[in-house]
């Protein structure tokens, strides 16, 4: 039973690491500058992935029966969609985003030019949007994603617990234990994403905005693979 439980745990630490996944949170995190708000966003992203598993799982467990294979796809076209419409959020924030310039002089003669990113809204500079704090509630977009990227995976992730466990309280353990290694493995990899991102975003502007850029295509890129695979692979539609 231990073996079988920390063995679900490391599938779920190596289940943050899927393409679509890191697409996603990469997504989410790739605007934030504080490692503690990246941490968050993962390990909330984790939790709604969790906490969809235990509900779809439990569900399948308890009944005995897998996931229809047409209802595991059309998850997964979902998928695909939202993590279009994240990598274009990217892109879009991108292109409303203007970077200037500012020099100022302290007391002590020192000289400062920072970089500011303002959007291109009024095309006015407001000194107010410098400091601001945001909302430390609960990142909903980051649960809302993490529970469909649960339903879309929750099919193998079944399949797997029926074919290698057959006491129900162990099956739904493993779910449990699957689930926190994911919330551990997405918390520190928003960490490593969000390391780059804070550190050119004082420093290098240029860099940052290149890093913001990957990330929102490489983001659109995966989402439509999962969609073309999908609708024309699978479906043959196309």
């Amino acid at each position: 039973m231990i073996s079988a439980l920390f063995l679900g745990f490391l599938i779920g630490l190596q289940h943050a690491l899927e393409a679509d996944h890191v697409a996603a949170v990469a997504s989410i995190v790739s605007g934030e500058r504080k490692l503690g708000r990246a941490l968050r966003h993962g390990a909330v992203w984790g939790l709604g992935h969790t906490l969809t598993l235990l509900l779809l799982g439990g569900m399948v467990v308890l009944a005995g029966e897998a996931i229809p294979e047409i209802w595991a796809q059309g998850l997964e076209l979902l998928v695909g969609v939202m993590l279009v419409v994240l990598g274009l959020a990217v892109l879009r924030r991108l292109w409303r985003e203007k970077v200037h310039f500012h020099i100022h002089r302290h007391a002590d003669g020192v000289t400062h030019m920072h970089a500011h990113k303002h959007e291109a809204e009024e095309g006015r500079h407001d000194a107010s949007r410098h400091e601001h704090e945001h909302p430390a509630g609960l990142p909903l977009r980051s649960l809302a994603v993490g529970m469909m990227h649960g339903m879309a995976g929750s099919a193998a992730l079944i399949l797997l617990a029926l074919a290698s466990v057959t006491s129900t309280p162990l099956a739904l353990g493993y779910i449990v234990v699957f689930g926190i290694g994911s919330i551990v493995g997405m918390a520190l990899l928003s960490a490593v994403i969000a390391v780059p991102l804070g550190y050119t975003a004082g420093l290098f502007t240029w860099a940052n905005r290149a890093l913001q850029g990957a990330v929102g295509v490489v983001t659109v890129g995966v989402g439509g693979t999962i969609v073309y695979g999908i609708t024309v692979t699978d479906w043959g539609l196309i």
